[in-house]
């Protein structure tokens, strides 16, 4: 008795995480002098609010790190 394998090359696809029940887009900031974050993830224009009011009260901490969050989905094309 012999056991065959077939072997299916499959194109895989990434795109945006766009399906009902996705994770949102979230967006971060974080000092990259002393690692400090605004509170919880908010929207983009709130976390940029918080770099320059952090940039204002430090003034040698100008230097800050953006961290977005996107879902992406793998599929396979037919």
């Amino acid at each position: 008795m012999s056991t065959r394998s077939v072997i299916r090359l499959a194109s895989r696809t990434l795109e945006p995480g766009a399906e009902p029940g996705a994770e949102p887009v979230t967006y971060a900031m974080e000092c990259a002098v002393c690692g400090r974050r605004p509170g919880a993830d908010v929207g983009c224009q709130d976390v940029q609010r918080w770099a320059l009011a952090h940039a204002d009260r430090a003034p040698s901490r100008h230097t800050c790190r953006e961290i977005i969050h996107r879902p992406r989905r793998a599929w396979t094309r037919g």
